[in-house]
């Protein structure tokens, strides 16, 4: 008989178990696999709207759905930040002026000084 000892006294035995599958779950929602399904049902509504088997608005809703899946973890830094008090900004440096430059000497060379002229 084997007896595992856990870490922590605060933290349940096996949890380890439930953060790794949430973490696989959210890897597999947001990862290739939920691209290429997004890929898929966004092309087959396209060639159902094509044929009129189906409204623009279930298109529309197909389409938001897809951006909303793949876009959840921007969109929920966006709420998250959203009650900081302070708002972070950035100002970049700003770089000296760049001195004067002194003109260009004139040049004398023309390829077409001499096109028209018949050389004997």
């Amino acid at each position: 008989m084997s007896i595992t000892i856990s870490p922590s006294l605060l933290e349940p035995q096996g949890s380890e178990a439930l953060a790794a599958s949430v973490e696989w779950m959210t890897g597999t929602l947001l990862g290739s696999l939920a691209i290429g399904l997004c890929v898929i049902a966004v092309a087959t509504v396209g060639l159902m709207m094509l044929s009129g088997r189906i409204a623009i608005r279930e298109a529309a809703r197909v389409v938001l759905g897809c951006f909303v899946l793949l876009g959840a973890p921007v969109i929920a830094n966006a709420f998250s930040g959203a009650w900081q008090t302070e708002p972070a900004v950035i100002i970049p440096p700003s770089a000296p002026p760049e001195p004067a430059r002194e003109p260009l000497p004139q040049s004398t060379y023309d390829p077409y000084a001499g096109a028209s002229l018949r050389q004997d």
